[in-house]
């Protein structure tokens, strides 16, 4: 038996001398043991030194304290950037996925060209469905959902308007995820005067929500049982309604009619289901019904109706598919947009890098500071190795610490940002396990590659030459550098451009001759309780004093109230001669309430009894019709498609197109008929106290029905509304520009610090020789003027094209003028200016002597 004696010399410098002592029968059994020994102490070894590269990172960044806060700041506001939109996004995308089924819910879209007319709905036949379910086993069930629109319901003494208010099938709860508090989903949907409430409405008018078998009243006459209530829908659903009634209620959803299309209809697949197929099998269906109905109601055959172009085509949409890629006639609720999407996680990523690309320039830039200590460490024995795990160790610390602060941030500026973005979204969405992982990836990844250059840049220089103070990290010798300061204006150029061409945009909007008045118009919603005496409440209102002129129509040019029908100039019914035009009922003094201007013909008036079979079209219906000898020309149109009952209506008039949409679409045709239609009034005024003038509405309101809401807006609010999204599209885009701007500066700052710094000596050596303070200044903002210049000229084209793609989206839009190129360039060289003049001029205007005492 031997005593073996195993040192760890050579193992852990710096430790005390170990020794351990082990008996061994044999010498081969000593290399196992020696081998965990050596692993053991190079792991301690290692240990020991990641402890030291903190400790020595801490005290450099310690040591630097500007350097350390311009890096940490930049990166925590650019990381809270990036978290915002992380937010933003993904809330975007969980759209209809609380639904355990989504994966196999589609919904149909009907695509129809007739004659000269084209549209893309997301309704279809009432039958549709049901027979879909019967026909095809790969069809496991169906819903439909119909917009109600709203009615009062009443609480106490008083009634309470409530708009959010659609038809369901029964089957709505074997498609879509909505949990019962209390009732039976299966029963729920299945008896007339019944209703299904939400939980929320539930709280509102009971204070509980265990109230299945109470009733409430509906427009005071009307009396529902609630036979279940449901969890509030989820905010990321692409529809909202808080009351839901069955479709027994409405006997049109037992139509056979093929040719109308109101229903939202949706499918859920069985597994094995596939969507393409079946979607040819749907059409091949619709061909079998529409066919016969062609021919018996305008003569027609299927076989001519496709020869003469015309067709009538079902799609199905993946129901995860609506929000971001939907945007038809016929939603329920306004979609988003896959484009803010993908620009918006640009931006964010856009973002990162400037930040992280302003921690590149500011190590690299710093490098001459520490350019001795690289080189004392290399003679010293330091690997380079050892020299990058260092300095990488300072960029992860740096990324860790301003991740820290970014979260911070983000909690702080939170609601700011769920106001400004209208979304509902939650912070402990970022404190998940697996966003809490991405985060620390995210920081590593960051880390690395903010801090891989500099550390490769510094761990590579030769101690000879640094101790012999030869080694310069000017601004002009870096390349990269100055790539990557190009890189970040070009960003912040077109963040700046693109805000003014939005801005510009919505400014024309709001400029724009839209074909009607909008200004100074009170609406009043909800006109229905007042019963019979709507002309008595509008006569009283004709005499309040500064009120000119009354209409009551609920089709209004800022609302989504619309009716659209077939009309045809043949009696005939050919093909051909079919115009699908909106069909909208008003009063005589809708046209002057409003100022829609009469291109041609008259107005409605009491004092024509014939006037109920008149209609008066808008220029683009015209156009259709051929645009001649149109006043009198009669238009026909099937007022009941099984009887073929034909209701004949006759010209009188040609009005101006205006804009009953949003100026996304451009005008389509239009018809005005004169029929009572009492669900808004519309009151022009021309009294500058508009608070007084609402006030007496208000009191004459309430002495007419005293118990029912006073529900108004003005007409050009409910306008502005309509743009509410490239509105907040817009101020999106300004904050972003701006966050991207400051965090450009901030590194540029720190960049122009550095490099005063280093060119002390020469800027003593030129003012001994008679330099003056404005051209030293000129001589250092000049390199970087020239980058932000040369930064304009890559961003101009990515501008123009960017920028024509998002107004392409509206029907009438503004052109891109040079001078925005100009405005967005001349603001980035005035951030530039701004942020190099303060060293700049410091540096000019330091003593000579100081500068060369050194020398």
């Amino acid at each position: 038996m031997r005593l073996i004696v195993v040192r760890s010399d050579g193992i852990l410098p710096g430790y005390k001398e170990n020794r351990l002592l082990y008996r061994q029968d044999r010498k081969d059994d000593c290399i196992p043991l020696k081998n965990a020994l050596e692993s053991f102490f190079a792991v301690l070894s290692m240990l020991a030194m990641i402890k030291n590269y903190f400790k020595t990172a801490f005290r450099s960044l310690l040591k630097n304290k500007f350097y350390t806060t311009i890096n940490i700041i930049g990166l925590a506001v650019g990381l809270a950037t990036c978290l915002m939109i992380l937010l933003y996004v993904l809330d975007e995308l969980k759209y209809d996925k609380f639904n355990t089924k989504a994966d196999r819910i589609y919904r149909l879209n009907n695509e129809i060209r007739f004659g000269q007319n084209y549209g893309l709905s997301a309704q279809n036949p009432a039958s549709m469905g049901p027979e879909i379910v019967k026909e095809f086993p790969q069809v496991e069930q169906y819903t439909r959902l119909r917009w109600h629109g709203g009615f009062l319901v009443k609480k106490g003494e008083n009634n309470v308007q409530e708009n959010s208010v659609a038809y369901a099938d029964s089957t709505l709860f074997d498609l879509f995820s909505l949990p019962v508090i209390d009732g039976n989903a299966k029963t729920a949907l299945t008896e007339p005067h019944s209703m299904v409430i939400t939980e929320s409405i539930a709280r509102k008018y009971f204070n509980r929500t265990e109230i299945v078998g109470k009733t409430l009243m509906i427009n005071n006459k009307d009396i529902y049982k609630i036979t279940a209530v449901i969890k509030d829908i989820p905010s990321q659903s692409h529809f909202q309604f808080d009351f839901f009634l069955p479709f027994i209620e409405n006997p049109d959803s037992r139509s056979d009619d093929w040719l109308s299309e109101n229903y939202n209809t949706y499918i859920l697949l069985r597994k094995a289901a596939k969507p393409d197929a079946l979607t040819t099998q749907i059409n091949a269906m619709n061909d079998r019904f529409i066919g016969p109905e062609l021919q018996n109601v305008i003569h027609l055959s299927l076989k001519d109706f496709k020869k003469g172009g015309g067709f009538i085509k079902i799609s199905a949409v993946p129901l995860l598919d609506i929000h971001l890629h939907s945007n038809i006639d016929g939603e329920l609720y306004p979609n988003g947009s896959i484009q803010f999407v993908y620009i918006f996680s640009s931006i964010g990523v856009f973002i990162l890098l400037i930040a992280c690309i302003n921690f590149m320039n500011l190590a690299t830039a710093s490098s001459a500071n520490r350019a001795r200590e690289v080189g004392v460490r290399k003679v010293l024995g330091s690997l380079r190795r050892n020299l990058i795990g260092q300095f990488l160790t300072e960029s992860l610390l740096i990324s860790f610490i301003a991740l820290a602060l970014a979260i911070g941030f983000a909690c702080l500026i939170l609601p700011y940002f769920k106001e400004l973005a209208q979304k509902q979204i939650q912070m402990s969405a970022l404190f998940q396990p697996a966003m809490l992982l991405s985060l620390l990836v995210l920081m590593l990844v960051v880390g690395f590659l903010a801090g891989s250059y500099p550390a490769f840049v510094l761990s590579a220089f030769k101690p000879i030459e640094v101790l012999k103070g030869n080694f310069t990290s000017g601004f002009k010798g870096s390349w990269l550098k100055n790539s990557l300061v190009v890189f970040q204006f070009v960003i912040s150029i077109i963040l700046i451009a693109s805000t003014i061409v939005i801005y510009s945009q919505m400014g024309y909007i709001r400029s724009r001759d839209i074909g009607f008045n909008r200004k100074q118009i009170l609406v009043i919603n909800g006109i229905g309780s007042l019963g019979n005496r709507v002309d008595a409440f509008k006569a009283d209102l004709l005499r309040l004093k500064g009120v000119q002129a009354i209409t009551a129509s609920g089709y209004l040019p800022t609302n989504f109230v619309r009716n659209n029908n077939a009309f045809f100039t043949s009696p005939t019914f050919e093909q051909n001669s079919s115009v699908s035009m909106q069909d909208w009922g008003v009063d005589e003094h809708y046209i002057p309430t409003l100022g829609i201007q009469l291109e041609l013909g008259r107005n409605f008036s009491s004092r024509f009894p014939t006037d109920s079979g008149a209609v008066i079209i808008n220029e683009a219906a015209a156009r259709l019709m051929g645009n001649k000898n149109l006043i009198n020309k009669p238009i026909y149109q099937f007022e009941d498609i099984q009887t073929k009952k034909v209701q004949v209506y006759h010209i009188i008039g040609v009005m101006k197109n205006f804009n009953f949409s949003t100026l996304r679409d451009a005008v389509t045709p239009l018809g005005l008929f004169l029929r009572k239609n009492e669900w808004s009034i519309l009151v022009r005024y021309n009294e500058s106290d508009a608070a007084h003038l609402v006030n007496e509405i208000g009191n004459k309101w309430k002495s007419f029905v005293p118990a029912e809401p006073f529900d108004y807006a003005f007409m050009d609010d409910q306008f502005n509304e309509l743009y509410n999204g490239e509105k907040k599209t817009g101020q999106i885009f300004i904050t972003f520009a701006i966050l991207a701007i400051l965090i450009a500066s901030l590194g540029l700052f720190g960049l122009v610090t550095y490099t005063a710094a280093q060119r002390t000596r020469e800027i003593g050596i030129r003012k001994v020789l008679g330099a003056t303070v404005a051209g030293i200044v000129a001589m250092i903002t000049k390199d970087f003027l020239n980058l932000v210049l040369i930064a304009s000229l890559i961003a101009f084209p990515f501008i123009w094209w960017a920028m024509n793609k998002w107004l392409q989206g509206f029907a009438y839009r503004i052109g891109i003028s040079w001078w925005m190129f100009l405005t967005a360039a001349f603001v980035a060289v005035f951030i530039a200016l701004l942020t190099v003049s303060y060293h700049s001029i410091r540096a000019a205007l330091t003593n000579p002597v100081k500068s060369l005492r050194s020398e």
